[in-house]
């Protein structure tokens, strides 16, 4: 590109001052006849040859302007009729063409042809006195010396303009060669990075295209750190969760097998603590299970129809109700207007479901879980308020994270997961949804859900 932007100019240049000097040249050239031919149709006046006296100085003038020239002089009279032809071929003959027919106004004319190479000039011959037009100098005239003139400049021309290339050439090869060295360098940077990217970081301030790049990769990097220790985190935890209920099944089956008789309340006991488990273990499968599901599901997955909200919801409430009652909260549904939207009837289900039942877990004795659902033309919204424990404000970042629990050790006594709420805001999130969390801690808790009446995939 940058070869062509330094190569198109000279050629344009070349174009045009071998144009300029050809038409130059031909101007001159013209001029000099026209001003020969003028001073000979002074003496073609003055010794009467015009009408039929013999001159041999004019013979001797046309002769002589014919060989400087290399061309061929014709005199016409008042009649069209070729008085003269230093070629001897035309004499007597009539020629009426339109330049004559133009000279004989008063006019004189030029004509060059550049395929056959001559300049066609007439001149006309006018008496000073009466003004009137009597003959014509016609003058053919080879432009070959400008031919040859225009070659020799042309192929100098052309030896300047491959020299010019070539620096051009050397200059683009340096330069290119002394510009990409950053661009070398980050990519040498970046293969070094990806290596081991969480001890590395890309610093290429040559240029501010390279500036650029830099901080993007280092940002993409940090996100990829982000990321690994997510999963590292992810993956630690999924152990650790899993392996915690099999370890209390563990001890617990030692302990029965290490008795000899072992009492039918004791065994009940324990067999009741394995139960436990044992759903404690199916609840973390099943969470992952959803959390995997919804990691793939794209927009061609989504099972998405109209559904009624309301109904949807009450249902949801409906089989939270039990667990409610059991933990002496009151669960309360408060319905704006009837609310239509396409969702996945399912995961809408699960977001409702574990916002719920969280804010009954974690709330106080003989406290309250208020739902609320509203619309407007364009989305509906979902309200769950508690009277529950509260989040502390250095947690409410984390709240959505697998696996994060902001009080660990009741979380397990209640058995949460520290899923439910990632799962949550998978759901909604898959809906092109938003949901947000507004809490104080010891005053409760409040999610607002905001999901579009139209689905867009």
């Amino acid at each position: 590109m940058a070869l062509a932007v330094g190569i198109i100019p000279c050629m344009i240049l070349r174009i045009v001052l071998l144009g300029n000097y050809e038409e130059r040249s031909v101007a001159e050239k013209s001029a000099q006849i026209q001003n020969q031919c003028t001073i000979l149709g002074n003496q073609l006046i003055s010794s009467g040859y015009l009408e039929g006296k013999t001159s041999e100085v004019v013979d001797a003038e046309l002769t002589q302007l014919s060989n400087i020239y290399s061309g061929r002089v014709m005199i016409v009279d008042g009649q069209f009729e070729i008085i003269k032809d230093t070629y001897d071929m035309d004499e007597r003959k009539i020629l009426a063409s339109q330049s004559i027919i133009e000279c004989f106004k008063g006019k004189g004319t030029s004509h060059y042809d550049g395929k056959n190479q001559y300049i066609e000039v007439t001149v006309p011959v006018m008496d000073q006195e009466a003004q009137n037009v009597l003959g014509v100098i016609l003058a053919s005239v080879s432009t070959d010396s400008i031919a040859d003139s225009l070659e020799v400049y042309r192929e100098k021309a052309n030896i300047m303009l491959m020299t010019i290339v070539l620096i051009l050439l050397i200059v683009v090869a340096f330069c290119s060669g002394k510009m990409m060295r950053p661009f070398h360098r980050l990519s040498d940077a970046i293969d070094a990075v990806t290596e081991g990217y969480d001890s590395g970081k890309i610093e290429e301030n040559q240029y501010s295209e390279t500036e650029k790049i830099s901080e993007s990769v280092n940002k993409m990097l940090v996100r990829w750190k982000k990321v690994d220790d997510s999963r590292q985190e992810f993956v630690s935890n999924v152990s650790h969760e899993l392996k915690t209920p099999l370890t209390s099944m563990k001890v617990l089956a030692d302990s029965l097998l290490a008795q000899g008789d072992v009492p039918a309340e004791l065994y009940k006991e324990f067999m009741e603590d394995i139960t436990e488990e044992i759903e404690r273990e199916d609840k973390i499968i099943n969470d992952l299970l959803s959390l995997v599901k919804m990691d793939k599901t794209s927009a061609n997955t989504m099972n998405v129809t109209s559904e009624n909200i309301n109904e949807l919801v009450e249902k949801c409430l409906k089989r939270l109700q039990p667990i409610a009652a059991k933990a002496n909260i009151e669960l309360v549904l408060e319905s704006f207007r009837p609310v239509s939207a396409e969702v996945d009837e399912m995961k809408f289900s699960q977001a409702v479901t574990n916002l719920v039942e969280n804010a009954i877990k974690y709330n106080k004795e003989n406290g309250f879980v208020h739902v609320s659902l509203n619309a407007d033309h364009k989305y509906f919204y979902l309200k769950v308020e508690d009277s529950g424990i509260g989040i502390p404000e250095d947690a409410i970042d984390h709240i959505f994270e697998r696996f994060y629990r902001v009080d660990k050790s009741h979380s397990r006594e209640i058995g949460g997961t520290g899923l439910g709420l990632a799962i949550a805001r998978g759901a909604v999130i898959m809906h092109r949804g938003a949901i947000k969390v507004y809490s104080e801690p010891g005053e409760g808790t409040t999610f607002t859900v905001r999901i579009p009446l139209t689905y867009v995939a």
